[in-house]
């Protein structure tokens, strides 16, 4: 016995086979132009999850350096587009230099001496500028996400737009 077997009678039209893209209303678009679509819809889902993946973070490390809180002056060795390098001196007479630089380092310059805040417990992995915290990542990452659902939103639109000879 067959489950869920649609039963018609004699003389009644069967029901037509519905697409599993109708719930959508991508059943009326060209296949190539489904595909289009999905891609850019997924583009922007997965850049939109890194955004709140990356805040998230961001808000795991200041979390973590609030747990174990130190407080020193730093001097700034390297201030570049792609990382900040601080050094650092904590109370038992260590000196600490990030390989990964320091954490929201806007508008630092080479040579110049900022306080950090930093974790004791590993002070050469986690350190940030006082005073800065995850707060800063919104409005980076939240133009990120604002602009690409732009993009997405005027290519979506494009996609879906109704076909003429000219745009098959």
């Amino acid at each position: 016995m067959v489950e869920n077997a649609v039963v018609t009678r004699p003389g009644e039209p069967a029901e037509p086979q519905r697409s599993r893209w109708a719930f959508l209303g991508l059943d009326k678009l060209a296949p190539r132009r489904r595909v289009w679509l999905i891609a850019v819809v997924t583009a922007a889902v997965l850049i939109t999850a890194m955004s709140l993946l990356l805040i998230a973070g961001a808000w795991r490390d200041d979390r973590a350096i609030e747990s174990n809180l130190g407080h020193t002056d730093a001097d700034v060795l390297y201030a570049g587009f792609d990382r900040t390098v601080v050094r650092f001196t904590t109370p038992d007479g260590g000196s600490h230099s990030p390989p990964l630089g320091v954490l929201y380092p806007q508008d630092l310059q080479a040579g110049q001496r900022v306080q950090v805040e930093y974790d004791t417990t590993d002070p050469d992995d986690l350190v940030r500028v006082a005073g800065r915290d995850y707060r800063l990542t919104f409005l980076p990452f939240g133009m990120l996400v604002g602009i690409t659902w732009a993009v997405a939103a005027g290519l979506i639109w494009w996609l879906r737009r109704p076909r003429t000879p000219a745009t098959t």
